[in-house]
């Protein structure tokens, strides 16, 4: 008799949870880029990312002032395109599963460190997480476990995070950070289809081995 109510118990807990975790199918979300050196604290913006995702669609705008990059997912198909635009140049490869896989390889069978510690981030109560990847780098990770992206693979070194990533810092050997935390956040209002449109012509077509 205890073991059931044991069992249901946990069975409750856990459903809680989940009922607490709203699945976003639609949003768009704006980070701001900033860097900071380690002999100065002072922050410096480089660039936007903006986020876009609807249904089983991903896109994500990262925009500098010398240089574009859009990544198109489909989580259906599981393939990907990548645009770029350096100065007056553009181009583009697209990608199927084992090259989307290969190209993100040293970013699967990380180890995650969940922790106590929290921030918050667009009112969002946000926990922190540390994402060792393969090469022993660090990086921290700022997730709010109240909603989920309905596509986690776009940022393929988030896919096991168990929230919405609306913060990360990465450290380089020079030992400059580059924080991202996201400054807009909009749920509301739909994304339109042609985001995830792939362009057919006006690009250099790159290919990926």
């Amino acid at each position: 008799m205890k073991t059931i109510v044991s069992i249901l118990f946990c069975f409750l807990i856990l459903h809680g949870a989940l009922a607490q975790q709203r699945i976003v199918a639609e949003c768009t979300v704006v980070y701001k880029v900033e860097t900071q050196d380690a002999s100065n604290s002072a922050r410096q913006q480089k660039a936007t990312k903006t986020v876009y995702i609807k249904s089983n669609n991903a896109r994500v705008e990262l925009v500098s002032q010398a240089y574009a990059q859009t990544t198109i997912y489909n989580k259906t198909t599981a393939t990907a395109a990548i645009i770029r635009t350096i100065g007056g140049e553009k181009y583009m490869t697209t990608l199927s599963t084992a090259q989307w896989q290969k190209l993100n390889n040293s970013l699967d069978s990380t180890r995650i460190v969940l922790t106590s510690d929290s921030l918050s981030i667009l009112d969002y109560s946000c926990k922190k997480a540390i994402l060792y990847l393969k090469d022993s780098s660090a990086i921290t990770i700022y997730y709010t476990p109240s909603i989920l992206p309905s596509v986690r693979e776009y940022e393929y070194m988030f896919k096991d995070i168990p929230g919405f990533v609306l913060g990360y810092e990465m450290l380089d050997a020079k030992g400059v950070k580059t924080i991202f935390r996201a400054t807009q956040i909009n749920l509301y209002n739909p994304v339109p289809a042609s985001k995830f449109d792939i362009p057919t012509k006006g690009y250099r077509i790159i290919t990926q081995e």
